[in-house]
């Protein structure tokens, strides 16, 4: 069937393209990694990448590659989805005179529009058989993908490729690209690339402790021990990084599929890598290479690597078991030397079992088990607290002493769980909110819900509620019923309503008057939180002061409350006025709109908790926002 025997073929949304190309069209990094690799693939031994400063100028990456005709660039350029490994086989093809063999990395084709990253629109110039071949290409075309806009040829002797572009979006910040590429890449001395004329040191296994070749089925690997204190370099990356054919596949992670390798916080996590290469591993891995595709055979892949992973470390603690046991022991020397003979012996054991048995613990987890067997040793006879007391400092003393003139064990504990409590909240939305992907309607917002005492202290006081009156006038402003099975107790915590790319939570204090034994809402709080890496701008606020009006037409179910609203997101633009009062006809102030940052809310409650985060910081360091989130989360829902 020819063009003319149909009635209508497929069209195409201007940014079709860029939006089935992933990380690809939106992440610079990524776009870049994959205009390396291409030039890897295109035999090239050189590559110039020029990042200008400011958006309106031109990005360009040149390599000395065995460039394209024109018949090839229509045949592999212009083609979606370009299966080079059947096209064109898994080696490299070289210029003429280039002696040398690799493997190539491409195999879907998709590489090669990383510059759509940055336009709808941008130039391809390629060198072959004494030609030279001028390419514009766009998106902008309702029938194509994408098309050859424009075109031009003239006599050359020059090899290799360049591609030009004038950066409307998502403008690369140079030094962060030469970090990210000299991580991706392996060192290789017939392969230099330079970013606005400064050469990448690529990545270079140094510190090699212990190397052992594996076979998964017919999957073949190479498991290599990095020590960081004898390579020398310091990395982007800590964990278990996986490498085809040179090149990394995703980010390295001490987690392998549904398997911990080793918990990251240990010693041995901040000083060793490991690093696993092998050249069979390219069905598996996705288009952009920022990880691996769903497959079962990788369980037995990653199974395989975490069991050699282990007998190295296994091996190392063996081989250092008499400085292990010397440092434990000497971190507890005082206990030590307070010890039975019996004791001593025991707790030498104790430290040898540890170290061998689970040679990748963490320091608090193995420091947990020996206090267990010390703890144990001293209540044989009874005196644990008595030891304690007799080693509190004067200073320790006084202070003890004061605090039980004026306080029971329990009022203190009460006081000290409460303040954790809040410190544990604010550090949950420090530690998230900076997270795309947490689950912004039962993580986030109930978060920021509950640490309401932020912006005021009036919203920390027992006439909090969320009102059958209040129920009903959100109901009428957002148009829809509020889902009450979000919350447990939704009559003491607020309701959550779910519109576009927003959650809303509404909810007052209420004011009874005595005169006429009728209780009113005084002030409504309006929390408008945006989803995660959200920037916001005049018209997301101006939506909250329509929102507000709305409340203050509902005055007859409401009365005439003082309402506060807060557009929580990421960051805004620095174009909008971040605060707006909202007047009545009598020019009197009912309400205001404000735009708060993530950042902000954290600053705030430090200084409403006397900076006492920060003094505490070391007992939240390292446990992350999901942790401390389910921590709080049966007081939250």
């Amino acid at each position: 069937m020819n063009e003319n025997e149909f009635i209508q073929g497929s069209l195409f949304e201007e940014d079709y393209l860029i939006r089935t190309l992933g990380n690809l069209g939106t992440q610079p990094e990524v776009a870049l990694t994959e205009l390396v690799a291409n030039a890897w693939d295109a035999g090239a031994t050189q590559v110039d990448i020029f990042i200008p400063s400011e958006k309106g100028q031109k990005l360009t990456i040149k390599d000395n590659g065995s460039g394209l005709t024109k018949d090839e660039f229509y045949a592999r350029w212009m083609k979606l989805s370009y299966n080079r490994l059947r096209h064109q086989g898994k080696m490299v093809e070289f210029p003429k005179g280039v002696d040398l063999k690799r493997f190539a990395y491409g195999r879907n084709g998709i590489g090669r529009h990383g510059m759509l990253c940055f336009n709808t629109e941008y130039q391809v110039i390629t060198y072959k058989n004494g030609i030279e071949s001028t390419f514009i290409l766009t998106t902008e075309s309702e029938k194509q993908p994408f098309i050859i806009k424009d075109e031009s040829f003239k006599k050359s002797n020059k090899t290799g490729t360049t591609l030009e572009v004038i950066v409307q979006k998502n403008l690369p910040n140079a030094d962060i690209i030469l970090d990210v590429i000299s991580a991706r890449f392996l060192h290789d001395p017939k392969f230099f690339v330079s970013i606005n004329k400064k050469t990448i040191q690529l990545e270079q296994h140094k510190g090699l402790v212990d190397s052992s070749p594996i076979q998964v089925n017919d999957i073949k690997l190479q498991i290599n021990l990095i020590d960081s204190k004898k390579s020398r370099k310091s990395t982007l990356y800590q964990g278990i990084a996986i490498w085809q054919g040179g090149r990394l596949i995703g980010e390295p992670s001490w987690i392998l599929g549904n398997i911990m390798v080793l918990d990251g916080r240990s010693k041995e996590a901040k000083r060793y890598s490991v690093v696993v290469e092998s050249t069979d591993l390219a069905d598996f891995i996705k288009e952009d290479w920022t990880g691996f595709k769903k497959n079962d055979k990788l369980e037995s892949i990653y199974e395989a690597i975490n069991t050699e992973v282990q007998k190295m470390f296994y091996k190392i603690a063996q081989e250092n078991i008499e400085e292990t046991t010397s440092q434990i022991r000497n971190l507890y020397k005082k206990q030590y030397n307070d010890l039975s003979p019996l004791a001593k012996y025991e707790f030498n054991e104790a430290i040898q079992h540890i170290s061998i048995s689970s040679p990748t613990a963490r320091e608090e987890s193995i420091s947990l088990a020996l206090d267990t067997v010390l703890n144990l040793e001293k209540t044989r006879s009874g005196n644990e607290l008595l030891i304690k007391l007799s080693t509190l400092s004067s200073e320790d003393i006084d202070g003890l002493n004061k605090l039980l003139e004026n306080w029971s064990i329990k009022d203190a504990l009460t006081v000290l769980d409460e303040i954790d409590k809040r410190i544990s909240v604010i550090e949950a939305i420090r530690k998230l909110s900076n997270d795309s992907t947490v689950d912004e309607l039962h993580v986030l917002h109930p978060l920021v819900a509950s640490a309401r005492w932020i912006f005021g202290p009036e919203y920390d006081s027992p006439e909090y509620s969320s009102n059958n009156q209040l129920q009903t006038t959100v109901e009428k402003v957002f148009g829809k019923k509020i889902n009450k099975s979000i919350f447990n107790n939704n009559r003491k915590r607020p309701d959550i309503v779910v519109i576009g790319d927003s959650t809303f939570s509404i909810t007052a204090t209420t004011d009874f008057d005595h005169e006429n034994g009728l209780s009113a809402i005084k002030r409504v709080l309006i929390i408008e939180l945006k989803r995660g890496g959200f920037k916001l701008g005049r018209d997301e606020r101006n939506q909250a002061v329509g929102y507000v009006e709305d409340f203050v037409n509902c005055g007859t179910l409401i009365g005439s409350p003082y309402i506060n609203a807060y557009v929580v997101g990421e960051s805004f633009s620095e174009k909008v006025q971040p605060i707006q009062s909202i007047e009545n006809e009598n020019k009197v102030e009912i309400g205001k709109v404000q735009i708060c940052l993530f950042s902000q809310i954290v600053d705030s409650s430090e200084r409403r908790l006397f900076n006492l985060r920060e003094k505490l910081n070391e007992r939240y360091a390292d446990v992350t926002g999901i942790e401390l989130f389910n921590q709080q989360k049966k007081l939250i829902i």
